[in-house]
Order: C-alpha cells, then structure tokens, then sequence
C-alpha cells in the first residue's frame, strides 16, 4: 500500500496511471456501488479508496461489498481485518442495546433501537459491515424523567455536566444530554424525537413509536419508512451533512430491502417530504442507476481527497451554517452562539 511520505510533496491517490479516477469520495461511491470496477484500481487508487473509506466510516461496508473479489494481497489482508473489527462493533453494539433493555425493563415502556444498532439487532442489509459508535434510542418523553433515572441507576453518568449545556438539551434538543456508561465507556443518547425541538418540521413522535416494530428480546426498531425519514432528517434536516455517506448508504440499503411504497405519505406526515425526496434523489444520483450528482449537496458528500482528508472548505462551511439555522431561529441561534464563544 502507498503511503504518504513524512515530508515533501505528496503524490494525488485516486490519479495514478489508471485512468482518470475521480479526485475526491466518488471512487469510494463507485467501489460501494460496482464493486468488480476495483479490478482496474492502481496501488495509489487502492490507498485513496481506503483513506476515503475509513474517512467516512464505510470501512467495514466496503469490506463485505468487496468480500470474495480477486483484490490484491495487502488490501485483502486490510479488508479481512475491518470485517473482523466490524463484527466486534456488532457484538457490543448488542450488548450494550440488551443492557439498556436490562436497566429499562422494570419500567414497562417501548424502547425503540435507533440507527446502526437498529439495524443490526433486525438483521437488515444496512447493517452488514456497518460502523456503530454510540446507542441512540427512543422513548415517550412523558418516560424521560423515569428513563433517565433508571440509566442513572445503572451504572450511566452524564457526559456534559455544565449547567448551560444541560439545560439547552433539555430546553431545545430532541434527546437528553449523553450519558456514558462508568465501566464499559459506551455512551447512550436518549431520544424522545427525531429532530431538535427548535427546528422547522415537527416529527410525529408518538407515532414512530406506536408503528415501530417488536423485536423478539422486547426491544423495538422503527417501522421501514419511519427508518427511511429518520435517516433522511439526521443527513439532509439536522447536519452539515459531515460523515453523510454512510448515512445515505443506509437510506440505499433500506430502499433496496423495503422498497419506498407509502414512503411519501409517511414523509408528508411527519413534515419530511423536502428531506426524504432529497435523499431519494441522492441516493438514486450516487449509489443508484442514475449516476449523476452534479449538485450541491453532492459536491458536500464527496468532500474528500485522496488522503481522506476534507476538502472544499467554502462549501462545507456553507453546509455547517446551513445546519444551525435548520437547527433554531436566528435570534436564539445568535444567543447560543454567543454563549459558546464566551466560554
């Protein structure tokens, strides 16, 4: 594998002797989307396509989409590597769902999976080789006091102490403040909607809840389209679309295995009709039969070089003002952010 000199000029991975590559994050989308293309990859290719992969969190992704395929040695040796550390993330992704299912339980209330161990625990196609970092989770808010107490008791503690912090995640945010548990470092988000309280559309919560779906331990994931809106609002209604492959791979993988009829109607309802239309096309545009994405948004999710490293800043801090003003209103906006550059 080619790796980048310690000083010095570096040479443009994904540029090499193999054609023209595209500079940036479409080389891990074409990989993810045609995997038998990477026949044609050069070694400097394979290094951009790796740094891009491990970049965006897709490392274990593409490991799978890539398993079984003529690769060359090293990079074998590299891919069997991510699935063995993918497979670790599933099993304590698990864990850590069924020890909340534990702390809960006596409490008698739906708690909904949420995300990539979500997707895990039902077995779907967007949790095969997929990166899983925190246990997002939903509950009734009329249950937070009682959940939050429960965690609390077992073992969980807050992550962001400061009173300001707290009270602006229990004022204004979809969730409670993080908590991380004393013993096994993994933190949980509880949320008690999808999107914070300060943002345009308004979620039904009480209906992704009532229509989410019983796993067989007692715990619940959301109902397909429910899953398809969720991811649609954490990529395109509540961020700066940073990391946003992974999210959109996921809204691909659950749009092959469920298909999106009734998806608009959902969408409509929960007022996520501009934000799942855009994922559609997004999806279908980068990962899909379309193959285009000449728009902004594209331009956004790509923003790699072949190091891996982030690239258009104009563009990302146009999509990172984009997000706080998704977020709240300009005047509360200006407070907040005030408050933060005091401290």
């Amino acid at each position: 594998m080619t790796k980048p000199p310690a000083t010095g000029p570096r040479p443009s991975p994904g540029k090499s002797g193999g054609g023209a590559i595209a500079p940036d994050a479409r080389l891990l989308v074409q990989a993810l989307r045609d995997p038998g293309g990477t026949a044609t990859l050069t070694g400097a290719d394979w290094t951009a396509l790796l740094a891009t992969a491990r970049a965006e969190q897709l490392i274990g992704t593409l490991a799978h989409r890539l398993h079984g395929l003529d690769l060359p040695p090293r990079v074998a040796t590299l891919l069997a590597a991510a699935r063995a550390s993918g497979e670790e993330q599933r099993r304590a992704a698990l864990w850590e769902a069924e020890m909340a299912r534990r702390a809960l339980a006596p409490l008698g209330v739906p708690v909904v999976l949420l995300k990539g161990t979500a997707f895990v625990a039902a077995g779907l196609a967007a949790g095969v080789g997929r990166s899983i970092g925190d246990l997002d989770i939903l509950v009734p808010r009329a249950a937070l006091d009682r959940v939050e107490a429960a965690l609390l008791g077992a073992g969980w503690e807050w992550v962001k102490p400061d009173p300001y912090d707290d009270a602006y995640y229990r004022t204004h945010m979809h969730e409670l403040p993080p908590l991380i548990h004393q013993t096994r470092d993994r933190m949980i988000d509880v949320h008690h909607t999808i999107l914070p309280l300060t943002a345009r559309p308004t979620p039904d919560a009480d209906a992704l809840i009532a229509d989410s779906v019983p796993l067989a331990n007692g715990l619940r994931v959301l109902a397909p389209n429910d899953m398809i809106c969720h991811a649609a609002a954490h990529l395109l209604a509540d961020g700066d679309l940073a990391g946003g492959l992974r999210n959109l791979w996921d809204i691909h993988c659950l749009l092959a295995e469920f298909g999106g009829d009734g998806l608009a109607e959902r969408a409509a309802h929960h007022q996520l009709s501009l934000p799942v239309a855009r994922a559609l096309r997004l999806a279908r545009a980068l990962f899909g039969e379309e193959q285009g994405g000449g728009s902004l948004f594209s331009a956004r999710l790509t923003a790699r070089d072949g190091w891996g490293r982030p690239t258009r800043p104009l563009l990302r801090l146009g999509f990172y003002i984009r997000s706080h003003l998704l977020r709240m209103p300009p005047l509360m906006l200006a407070r907040h952010l005030l408050v933060k550059a005091r401290r």
